[in-house]
């Protein structure tokens, strides 16, 4: 478990730093005393700080770190993850990964990737007060991704407007559909809206 030993001159000022260098609240710390402050020979003379041990209990980080590794180790991937909490955001990145192994992680228009995405939310927030989002990613594939859609929809806003007629785009997931309606937002003459129900629901351009 990540822990983190702190002097201060008060037991809560030591575990006020603890908890920021944790990036975590104090029903989520065991505290452990190892000394108690005194001020010592006329309150000079053989001060002593308050020390205490803050210990995590439910480490977000290392929840992730063992789910990924076991459902990796499940599929018979071979890769290496890093795992980062940075403010209420949980960042997965499993790189150093095979060709053919990310295939078959991303899956078809990433639905693999969003869906292990989904479990990993899951049991990083079981027992949580507080939501943590995750986003979970692979060699910058999301990126990429990212830029892909961007062209996308320019390409089909174009020929929605060259055409007069909608262009429907194949099926995407939530957060797909908000890059392609995102990208368009302020192109003049066309608009955008999503029909269909997942996991078939679709963005379609119309010239205004």
């Amino acid at each position: 478990m990540k822990f983190v030993v702190k002097t201060s001159k008060t037991v809560e000022e030591a575990l006020k730093e603890a908890l920021v260098e944790l990036n975590a609240a104090e029903k989520d710390v065991e505290v452990e005393i190892i000394e108690e402050p005194s001020k010592g020979l006329f309150g000079i003379i053989g001060t002593k700080e308050a020390k205490i041990k803050v210990t995590l209990k439910n480490d977000p980080e290392e929840i992730a770190d063992k789910f990924l590794e076991n459902v990796l180790k499940g599929m018979g991937i071979v890769a290496l993850q890093d795992v980062v909490l940075k403010g209420d955001t949980l960042h997965l990145d499993i790189n150093h990964i095979s060709s053919s192994d990310m295939g078959i992680l991303i899956g078809k228009r990433g639905n693999t990737l969003d869906s292990l995405q989904y479990l990993l939310s899951l049991a990083v927030n079981k027992d949580r007060d507080e939501y943590l989002k995750v986003v979970l990613d692979t060699e910058g594939y999301r990126q990429k991704r990212e830029e892909t859609l961007k062209k996308l929809a320019k390409k089909m806003a174009d020929k929605a407007l060259y055409s007069k007629r909608p262009v429907k785009l194949e099926p995407m997931n939530p957060y797909e559909r908000r890059i392609i309606h995102s990208a368009l937002q302020n192109v003049n003459g066309v608009s955008t809206y999503s029909e269909g129900t997942e996991p078939y629901r679709r963005v379609v351009i119309i010239n205004k």
